[in-house]
């Protein structure tokens, strides 16, 4: 490969270019560290280049900054991998280097392994909704789940490369804070119709639910706002915070675990409409789409149809992935971002980083043109913990993870847990943490 001789790309040797290489190599330098990087396999450009510049591979050329590489990034296909966790200056990491190493592991491989997923391809045991469990993730078994890894090796590496070329500029991010409020249902009471609103009744009555009766028929009559109408509320808080959220609407048909209310009656058009005049509006995959791309389709031109603009971001119900094959569907029914990487049972990050990063098709070996926006937090994962004193400071920590490192925090609440007529500890958290961005 010829290359250029520029004094800010950094250059990379190695013996095999593959598109594995490519994609981590891109990803770290170019999305992470904000500079141009080439690869090349030729020695003499290598040595002739008068910038930063490294060698991946088994052994050093030189006396220059050396990173021993993992078979990983130059095999195709799956494989069982053993591996090893050890410890980086009291941060995981794993797939180990020599001493001869400027780094004590290969970062680009470990890096890769976590964000394309790679684990997911493996045998696993799927939870009721055929999801990937976090017990069965490697961050997981070993502990490090809350903790951005990727993002934390990346920042020590961009140290010891400002260190060994001190010519080398590389900007400074600021951190991201993303809300996201799911709107599985917009209603709880209102505009069921009348056998959903009978048999909510005779179930409430059945449980001896009266406190449940009474706040239905309130509602009903006027009395009452729905609880799950926030939307009002939900725009005047982010606004007063000068904060920019994302609502991703159920538009699904009815089903088992879909059961919002008809999109066919005017009023959901209507709210729809007036949340997407104050914040970005996107879809939210029904249960039911997950494995009909056709669904998924007509699911998405119903919102284009409500806000009359492009619809392309999307994130799935209870957070059901199948990897690659959802990722596949999402670019199919032309989707460029998704918000579903993360666990509805676990905070922490999935694929052990809080930077959005292009999903990369093991299987194929191509990468696919999806942003994936990595979750840390989703309400879900919350009942875990004893009260919400815990939550909060679970999240605290996280938050502060991802700001040590200035990635993107993004949560993820619903107007289900929301509530603005009576007190309810998930809003009260909920304006804590947007009131301190």
């Amino acid at each position: 490969m010829q290359t250029k001789d520029f004094s800010d790309m950094v250059l990379v040797y190695t013996y095999k270019i593959t598109p594995r290489l490519r994609y981590i190599m891109k990803h770290i330098f170019k999305r992470m560290l904000q500079t141009d990087v080439d690869l090349t396999t030729r020695v003499e450009d290598f040595i002739a280049h008068s910038g930063p510049k490294l060698s991946y591979a088994r052994q050093p050329l030189q006396s220059e900054f050396f990173v021993r590489s993992h078979d990983l990034l130059f095999d195709d296909g799956i494989s069982d991998i053993d591996i090893n966790v050890s410890d980086w200056d009291g941060v995981p990491c794993f797939f180990s280097a020599s001493e001869k190493s400027s780094l004590p592991f290969d970062i680009f491989a470990a890096s890769f392994y976590l964000i394309t997923r790679y684990e997911e391809y493996l045998p696993h045991v799927k939870d009721d909704h055929g999801r990937f469990p976090a017990s069965e993730s490697l961050a997981g078994k070993h502990g490090f789940l809350d903790l951005p890894v990727v993002d934390i090796w990346v920042e020590r590496f961009k140290a010891q490369l400002q260190d060994k070329f001190p010519q080398m500029e590389l900007p400074l991010k600021s951190p991201v804070f993303t809300p996201v409020i799911d709107v599985p249902v917009i209603f709880r009471y209102r505009k069921k119709g009348m056998l959903r609103t009978l048999g909510g009744t005779l179930l409430d009555l059945s449980r001896f639910r009266f406190r449940e009766f009474v706040k239905r028929y309130a509602v009903l009559l006027g009395i009452q706002k729905d609880p799950n109408d926030v939307f009002d509320e939900l725009t005047r808080l982010h606004k007063q915070n000068n904060v920019q959220a994302m609502y991703f609407f159920l538009l699904g048909d009815y089903s088992h675990y879909d059961k919002n209310i008809s999109v066919y009656k005017p009023i959901v058009k209507t709210l729809v409409k007036s949340v997407a005049d104050y914040s970005i509006v996107s879809l939210m995959a029904s249960y039911m789409s997950f494995n009909d791309l056709e669904l998924l389709k007509k699911e998405r031109k119903r919102l284009i149809n409500f806000i009359n603009r492009p619809v392309k971001r999307v994130r799935q119900r209870f957070n059901r992935l199948q990897i690659p094959e959802t990722y596949r569907s999402v670019v199919d029914a032309e989707f460029n971002e998704d918000y579903s990487m993360g666990y509805p049972d676990e905070v922490g990050f999935r694929a052990g980083t809080c930077t959005p990063f292009y999903f990369y098709d093991i299987s194929f070996e191509e990468q696919l043109p999806v942003l994936i926006n990595p979750v840390a937090v989703i309400y879900s994962a919350l009942y875990q913990f004893r009260n919400i004193k815990r939550a909060r400071e679970k999240i605290k920590s996280i938050r502060e993870e991802v700001e040590k490192v200035n990635g993107t925090f993004v949560m993820v609440f619903s107007n289900d847990v929301l509530n603005f007529t009576e007190y309810n500890s998930m809003t009260a958290l909920y304006k804590e943490l947007i009131t301190t961005t």
